[in-house]
Parts: structure tokens; C-alpha cells; sequence
């Protein structure tokens, strides 16, 4: 194990008092921090396993140069400023390399999971009013699929990692256009407020929102999570279990290690999650800091990868956090018992920064969300915006007026009426909830909207219920989160049935094959109950809460 350094963040009180982070009028992720990294040729920026074994260390340099050639080969093709592209890449170097590019030159990322099938890509190319498509081999016959059917999209760009022999004429090979690009590229006069990516939230009363952040809000706001939470320092090798297509991605594999200075390790794993696997990686590389879902810890927790841990320690691990949804307890406890480290829980959202999180600073308390980042004031409030005394349940707000900070989100993009929504009096609410203790931690109560969360996977209902109902079978469906000890949550589909129909066991599992071809798979329900009614408002709305509380009392028994 590593010698334990001194955090950044030594008294909590001093450095949210003194917090300071100046924003520039111009600022430039890509040129202002990599190219500046870049000046030293030899610093490292990512030791890189692929999907055989192969590794790969690469240098800042080397980034700087690639991202340059990108933007060359994007702006060669038409892409400018301002314009849409869906980057849908797997953890290939390529995709660090294409995300800078397009920030050189001003365009707009829309980075987003491999899992997604030809009908979800065709949504977010359409309602984004995408320009360009970034993809690899695997995912190239879903936009062939529906390429013709996106009004605005001009640019199909692939990484053919797979040496596919038959193209069509439309694709250009990113990796041959890279050959003979040069570094060369007109570069784009970037504000700090201008437009940076957008992720896509998970849908709940409908398909999901586009969260537009800016040069500012994710670039320069997650210095919060590299420095105070990750406790970055530059000859640290983090690693983020984390897909690229979700903005977790962001925070800890792009913007926080990469403003802090420190390396990335990544490991271009395909296929189901393999504890064993994740603890020789710990065993073989100077891994220093770990960040992973807790359904991940959860699984590293077992016996048979404890027994393993055991015999193979991790090399060099001294900081662990947990982010994605509440950390139980007993694992925060196993791990410790094993590892020596204790897991700090961050929270936060597509829509911000770290919010708040057990520093290592502070005292941790198991299972507790920890205390507010610097740069924000987090609290809990009530239904009239007034903030709540200790040990009340409420809604997780940040107090955005008298001024709003600069690490938040811009807007819900071409949703004003959400953005609107998303405000109460002086805060913005997160559409979460919590209760804040006596000694100023806040602890997750549960989530006001609908969202499931399982296995680190955010999955909104509405696309569950919409790709069920596309079934002949189905008449009507709920779906809820349900709980579950591995994945803290599954998803739980309440169906009525079309007249014609019986619920047996083989029609379950022929709905579960039906979502995972209609949606991405992950958002497939494992658990289905056929029943004749669901409950509802008095204006028809499904009374989704009711049947989570179902659930919740179900599961305890």
C-alpha cells in the first residue's frame, strides 16, 4: 500500500471559508490545461490497458498532439463551432482524443454509452439536432440503421478498432485521417460561458433532458472534485471505474485527475463486471486512488474477492471514494477491515460538481453523504424554500441567488419550462432527499422523482414503460425501483396485461428480450408482476411512489 499523503483540504471550515476559483473571460480545457501539461513531454496522462491485455502509457504530448489532429480532420469535415457531436466510444484513447478536438474548435460534446440501441441514438441525434456521429466499430451498424432518418446529421466519423473491411462510403476513418493530419488547426475564440457538452438525464415523467454546461461549469468547476474529494496530486494514477458514456466520466476521468495534474489509469474492460479481475489490475498497477459505484464495492466486498484480495494487495492504493447513489455502511466497514482505507462518499449530479462528500478532512460517518464542497451552499429545504432545522426530511437544494455558482449546469437545453421548474425561490432543487444532522452531514434519504438507480446505471421509467408498451402484450405498465442488495436497486415492472393474454413465466422473459432489443439492455426489468391495476391520481398519473413503497415493504421482510 502507498504512504498516505497530506490532503489539499486540512480544516474544512478554513478552506470552504477561503475558497476561491477565478474564472477567466476565456478559457480553454483542451488548450488552457492539456496543451499547458503538454509543455513537458514526458508527463503521463494515462497508462491504458486494452480489452486483449495491451498496455499503453501516454503522455500529455501525445494528447496534446492527437486532439490537435482531431480538430483539424473535424473542422476538414464541416464541424464549427457551436455544433452537436455524439461521441460514442468505449474506454479507447481515441475517445480523450476526440473530446478535446471538438473543444478546441468550439463544438459541443454529447458524450453517451456504448449500450445505446439504433432507436435511442436516433432520439438524441434528433431532439439535439446532432451534426456529427463519433462511434467505433460495434456501434457503426446502429447509425447505418438510422442515418438517413436524422435530418442534421452530415459527419459519421468511426474509429474502426476492429478493422471492419466493409465501410460504408459516408464513414471517415478517424484513425487514417489521423495518420496524415497535421497539428495545425484554426482555433476557435472560446468565452468561459460558451457551450462545452451535454449529457442526457434519465427520464422520468418523460424522455430524457439535455443538461447544457458551459468552458466553465465542468472543466474548471471539477478543480472541487479533483482537488477536495479525489485528493489528486500529480504523480497520483487514478482510476475511475466508471462507463465514458455518463457524466461520472467527467468528473473523474477527464476534468478532475487532468486539472490536478495527476495520471489516469484506464482499462478498456468489455463485458460484465469481473471483481477478481479489478483486484489484480489494484495488485499489478501503482493504482493510488480508486473511484467506483458502490454496487461495485459492494461486489468487491464478497467473500471469494476478499479471500483474493487478501493474497494479492493492492500495489500502491491510498484513497478510495463511492459515488452514484448511499454507500451501505457494512461495506464502508468490510473494505476497511480489509484494505485499511476508508471509502469517502461523494454526491452530486449530471447537473453539477461535487456537492458535498466525506473530505478527508472530516470524520467520515457510514453511510452519510458527508458535508457541502467548497464553492457551495447545500442545504435542505421545505415545499415554501425555507431551509429546515437538523433531523427534517426535505429536498437537496444549493442556493443560487444572490449568485448562482459558475460549477452548476447553464440550462436544460431548449427546455425552458425544466430549467424553470428545477428553481425554488433562492435555490435550485436537485430533486433529491435528504435530512442534514446536528453536526451538519447530510444523509440521502431518497429521490423525489422516479429514477432508478442500479448497478451505477441511472434508468428513467417512462423509456422502460415506453418500450413495453410497444409489446402487443401490454396494455398499461409501471415501472418503479425495487430494492436489491447487490445492485442497490433493480428495475421492477408492474404490466396489465392486453385482453388475450396470461401472465406466465415465459412471457416475462419474452417482455425482458423485447426492452433489451427496444432500449439499451441495462434498463431491462428483472423483476415483472402482472397485475390488473396500478395505482393513480385523481388526474391519471400513476402513483409510482405507492408502488416503490410496496417494494421497500416487500423486500424488508
Amino acid at each position: 500500500m502507498a504512504m498516505a499523503k497530506n490532503p489539499h483540504m486540512l480544516d474544512y471550515e478554513v478552506e470552504r471559508r477561503q475558497f476561491q476559483l477565478h474564472v477567466p473571460e476565456h478559457f480553454n480545457f483542451a488548450v488552457d490545461v492539456i496543451d499547458k501539461w503538454a509543455q513537458d513531454a514526458e508527463k503521463l496522462a494515462m497508462l491504458w490497458i486494452g480489452s486483449q491485455g495491451e498496455e499503453r502509457s501516454i503522455t500529455f504530448h501525445e494528447f496534446a498532439e492527437n486532439s490537435s489532429r482531431a480538430a483539424q480532420i473535424f473542422l476538414q469535415q464541416g464541424i464549427q463551432k457551436g455544433d452537436r457531436v455524439l461521441v460514442m466510444l468505449p474506454r479507447l484513447p481515441e475517445w480523450w482524443e476526440c473530446i478535446l478536438g471538438l473543444m478546441k474548435i468550439g463544438a459541443i460534446a454529447i458524450p453517451c454509452t456504448t449500450l445505446l440501441t439504433p432507436q435511442d441514438i436516433q432520439y438524441r441525434a434528433e431532439i439535439a439536432e446532432v451534426q456529427g456521429i463519433i462511434i467505433d466499430s460495434e456501434g457503426m451498424h446502429k447509425v447505418d440503421q438510422i442515418r438517413e432518418n436524422c435530418a442534421t446529421l452530415r459527419h459519421t466519423i468511426l474509429v474502426n478498432d476492429q478493422n471492419v473491411a466493409t465501410v460504408q462510403s459516408y464513414w471517415t476513418d478517424y484513425r487514417a485521417a489521423l495518420a496524415t493530419a497535421t497539428t495545425e488547426y484554426a482555433a476557435a475564440e472560446i468565452s468561459s460561458d460558451d457551450p462545452c457538452l451535454i449529457y442526457f438525464t434519465s427520464g422520468t415523467v418523460g424522455y430524457p433532458k439535455m443538461v447544457l454546461h458551459t468552458h466553465t461549469s465542468y472543466p474548471l468547476g471539477h478543480t472541487i472534485t479533483g482537488k477536495y474529494w479525489l485528493d489528486l496530486h500529480e504523480d497520483d494514477l487514478h482510476w475511475n471505474v466508471s462507463e465514458l458514456g455518463w457524466a461520472k466520466a467527467a468528473w473523474s476521468n477527464l476534468f478532475g485527475p487532468w486539472i490536478m495534474g495527476a495520471a489516469m489509469f484506464i482499462q478498456d474492460a468489455r463485458g460484465k463486471f469481473n471483481p477478481i479481475e479489478t483486484i489484480d489490475m489494484l495488485h499489478k498497477y501503482p493504482i493510488s486512488t480508486l473511484c467506483a459505484p458502490p454496487t461495485i464495492y459492494r461486489m468487491l466486498v464478497l467473500d471469494e474477492p476478499m479471500r483474493y484480495l487478501k493474497a494479492h494487495p493492492p500495489l500502491a492504493l491510498r484513497h478510495c471514494v463511492g459515488a452514484g447513489e448511499p454507500l451501505n455502511p457494512e461495506v464502508i466497514r468490510t473494505w476497511e477491515q480489509n484494505t485499511g482505507l476508508m471509502i469517502r462518499d461523494g454526491y452530486g449530479q449530471t447537473e453539477t460538481v461535487l456537492l458535498c462528500a466525506n473530505f478527508p478532512s472530516l470524520t467520515i460517518k457510514p453511510g452519510s453523504m458527508g458535508k457541502p464542497s467548497p464553492g457551495f451552499d447545500v442545504s435542505v429545504i421545505d415545499e415554501n424554500a425555507q431551509e429546515l432545522p437538523a433531523n427534517k426530511e426535505g429536498d437537496i437544494a444549493v442556493r443560487i441567488k444572490p449568485e448562482r455558482p459558475k460549477w452548476m449546469f447553464k440550462e436544460y437545453w431548449h427546455s425552458p419550462e425544466a430549467t424553470a421548474d428545477s428553481i425554488r425561490g433562492d435555490w435550485y432543487i436537485t430533486g433529491d432527499r435528504a435530512y442534514k444532522d446536528e453536526d451538519g452531514y447530510l444523509w440521502f434519504v431518497g429521490r423525489a422523482d422516479d429514477v432508478i438507480i442500479s448497478a451505477g446505471y441511472r434508468i428513467g421509467p417512462f423509456e422502460v414503460e415506453s418500450a413495453l408498451k410497444e409489446h402487443p402484450a401490454v396494455a398499461e405498465s409501471a415501472v418503479v425501483a425495487s430494492p436489491d442488495e447487490l445492485r442497490g436497486e433493480i428495475v421492477k415492472a408492474y404490466v396489465i396485461l392486453a385482453p388475450g393474454y396470461s401472465g406466465t413465466p415465459v412471457l416475462a422473459s419474452e417482455l425482458q428480450e423485447h426492452v433489451k432489443r427496444v432500449t439499451a439492455p441495462y434498463k431491462y426489468p428483472r423483476e415483472i408482476e402482472f397485475v390488473d391495476t396500478v395505482p393513480k391520481t385523481i388526474s391519471g398519473k400513476i402513483r409510482r411512489i405507492e408502488l416503490r413503497e410496496r417494494e421497500r415493504q416487500k423486500k424488508a421482510h
